[in-house]
């Protein structure tokens, strides 16, 4: 049954990824579900799903050209972000990071839930600029960085809306690099907590491969399926872990 569970979380986490984001909201309590501490629960959730995010990034190549120099520029602030949320995980006490949890599984559900407004102030004709807006802008990616590391559940939500809001270019160009960042950040979780973390290989084994089948799948059904459908009924169940873990 736990290999099942966590087969299923895996490939659920993997189409909503590639679909709509937030695929963390499932997996993450999944793990929990089946008896993992929240940290281990957590690390083992990064080093899991990291797969897809080498295919989310790959599948934007040709949306990368020519933003080479702006992706390595906003990778490196990511990285040093990822490093500092992975260290605060590191040595954060379990006890300490069950309390927060439940407060950023609803900051993540909270993020899908307004994607669709993100979505729209991407759009918009009007960004901020100047030397002022690029410190906002590196700040906010430093944020990301470490929010990305230390939890993750909607990282990609809150990196979209974040260079949405300062970068002038298109949607689906923006996106992509948001697709790199975000391969970043979790690259560097993944190697600081596959070598230091408590990070419980079984599932990683199963969930891992879950995913990666599920990012394949979510990105053909992408077309047909309603985001809008997808995101309320993962936000609502986001809300309703967060509840749950408060009650526990």
């Amino acid at each position: 049954m736990e290999t099942g569970l966590l087969a299923a979380a895996g490939m659920a986490a993997g189409v909503v990824n590639a679909i709509a984001g937030g695929g963390s909201l499932i997996s993450f309590p999944a793990l929990l579900a089946v008896g993992y501490p929240t940290v281990s629960a957590n690390v083992t959730n990064t080093v899991a799903l990291w797969p897809g995010y080498i295919g989310g990034a790959v599948g934007y190549r040709a949306e990368l050209s020519g933003q080479r120099g702006r992706a390595i520029a906003f990778s490196v602030t990511s990285v040093v972000g990822a490093v500092v949320g992975c260290l605060l995980l590191l040595v954060t006490p379990d006890g300490v990071f069950t309390a927060l949890v439940p407060i950023l599984i609803a900051v993540a559900s909270l993020l899908l839930a307004v994607q669709p407004w993100l979505k729209k102030r991407l759009t918009a004709s009007e960004r901020l600029s100047g030397r002022h807006s690029q410190i906002l802008l590196h700040g906010g990616i430093f944020v990301g960085g470490v929010y990305g590391a230390y939890f993750g559940a909607g990282l990609g939500v809150m990196l979209l809306g974040i260079l949405g809001v300062f970068v002038h270019d298109h949607l689906q160009r923006v996106n992509a690099v948001r697709a790199v960042l975000s391969l970043v950040i979790n690259t560097v979780a993944f190697a600081a907590f596959a070598a230091f973390g408590p990070v419980r290989w079984y599932a990683v084994a199963v969930m891992a491969v879950a995913s990666l089948a599920g990012g394949f799948a979510g990105a053909r059904v992408a077309r047909r399926l309603s985001p809008r459908l997808l995101r309320g009924v993962i936000v609502t169940f986001g809300f309703g872990v967060a509840v749950a873990l408060v009650l526990h």
